[in-house]
């Protein structure tokens, strides 16, 4: 049932492995989930559930689970303990090598699978900026964000030139896992393949062309751009890339570094004898357990030492916010270090060193705290996913059970001094509830509460 020009494509470019290639369409898909290395190791996660059964060689803390796991209704996914992310999908961002203290621009960054797995590179050190152009794609990704406990991520929401002529040779380094015609998905996706055509292709590449020009204002003279798609097509894969080469010869193309690929595994599929390419990769389904996925590593030539200066955001005196540093005297165990910045009631805490926001169209300015009422401050849901256990004096654990009855709003009884309690589930933190009279008030935001059975967020990868 696949398109018939996809298919005659796709016997040309594969030869003799055409026929396990479309093999593969009639095996099962791939389940698969990323361990959020923020929250808890992967033997935490295996110890406390029967989810993950083998390690995706390619990706940090990934791993493959069976069919009859349905993790996206397990408690501990509200709770940002893993993501759920297709397997090839990860390589780019591992691909990238993002590390802590950098600046680092995911430029496509929607649902949000490659941005969390940077920022757990990261591990809250240095500046990312999540950029999504579509406002509701880019809502979803600023929960997701908020869900893993990523502090230090800037949520942006702009056309990459207008980002262009803002962050000129500003980040160490770019991902721009760029739309595309999906070929890759046409096992997991029936619409994907009902929408494509060669006419996709060609507007696909087009716009990816323009994508990658804006990306390459952006990165510093040494910094790495990885260049990612989920098709099998070379127009939108390596002629994308050889065409940028021609009109930047700034770029070169540089080893992705995935020791993780063995040459003498079959992991790895290089289309050397279509189009040589230095540092591309294919991952096929036939040849490994996964979807379609293809990225290329660049570096812009030269090296600088020394940063370019911009305008800081400069955040709010502390007086501004003396209800919240009560609170967190009174229950946080650990400083919050940043920059306080304020919009209307709410305060939000950005990583130092931020640039100025003036004129950007910003969904989640780092780590949102809470909202400053009169004379008191009321916690946030993003700030309790971020914090561990120990992090605050007051905590409360809940089972597995009690933990389904919490994420559906319910209040329940419970004992001690009166205040705000970290609600956690297998020492995951899950929200915050208020203890007065011997009740513990719910404060999970009714926006994510669930009914009955409404708890499946497979849909997220």
């Amino acid at each position: 049932m696949l398109p018939e020009k996809f298919l005659t494509r796709m016997e040309q470019m594969l030869g003799e492995e055409y026929q396990a290639f479309l093999a593969s369409y009639e095996q099962p898909q791939t389940r698969s989930l990323r361990v959020n290395l923020l929250k808890g190791s992967c033997k935490k996660l295996a110890d406390q559930t029967d989810f993950l059964t083998k390690e995706i060689p390619w990706a940090q803390g990934g791993f493959y689970y069976g069919e009859d796991a349905w993790p996206g209704r397990h408690p501990y996914h509200e709770a940002g303990a893993y993501y759920i992310q297709e397997a090839s999908a990860m390589a780019p961002a591992a691909a990238l090598g993002a590390q802590p203290g950098e600046r680092v621009l995911d430029l496509c960054a929607a649902p949000g699978g490659k941005s969390t797995q940077i920022g757990a590179a990261m591990k809250g050190k240095g500046i990312l900026v999540s950029n999504e152009i579509q406002p509701t794609r880019a809502k979803i990704l600023s929960e997701n964000i908020e869900r893993m406990g990523i502090r230090n991520s800037l949520v942006v929401s702009h056309e990459p030139a207008a980002l262009a002529e803002r962050f000129p040779g500003f980040f160490d380094r770019i991902l721009v896992d760029a739309p595309c015609s999906g070929e890759g998905m046409f096992r997991k996706s029936e619409q994907a393949w009902r929408q494509w055509s060669p006419e996709t292709v060609k507007g696909c590449a087009k716009r990816q062309g323009e994508i990658l020009d804006q990306a390459a204002r952006m990165l510093r003279e040494g910094g790495r751009l990885v260049y990612s798609t989920c098709t099998f097509s070379a127009e939108e894969n390596e002629e994308t890339i050889l065409a940028f080469l021609e009109r930047h010869p700034e770029f070169e193309t540089q080893e992705a570094g995935l020791d993780f690929f063995p040459e003498q595994e079959t992991y790895l599929y290089r289309m050397e004898k279509q189009t040589p390419l230095a540092g591309s990769m294919r991952l096929l389904p036939h040849r490994i357990k996964g979807e379609g996925h293809f990225l290329a590593c660049l570096r812009r030539k030269g090296s600088r030492n020394e940063r370019l200066s911009y305008e800081r955001e400069k955040g709010i005196p502390e007086r501004e916010y003396k209800s919240f540093a009560a609170f967190a005297g009174e229950y946080l165990t650990i400083p919050l270090q940043g920059i306080y910045v304020k919009f209307g009631e709410q305060l939000y805490l950005l990583p130092e060193e931020t640039p100025s926001l003036k004129g950007l169209k910003v969904l989640r300015p780092g780590l949102h705290l809470g909202t400053l009422k009169k004379e008191r401050f009321e916690p946030s849901h993003a700030l309790a996913l971020y914090l561990k256990s120990q992090e605050v004096n007051c905590r409360y654990e809940i089972s597995l059970k009690e933990a389904e009855r919490y994420l559906r709003g319910e209040t329940f009884p419970a004992k001690g001094e009166k205040g705000w309690y970290l609600i956690t589930v297998g020492d995951y933190s899950l929200g915050w509830g208020k203890l007065s009279g011997g009740i513990m008030k719910n404060h999970y935001p009714k926006g994510l509460r669930k009914k009955t059975g409404d708890v499946d967020h497979d849909r997220r990868e």
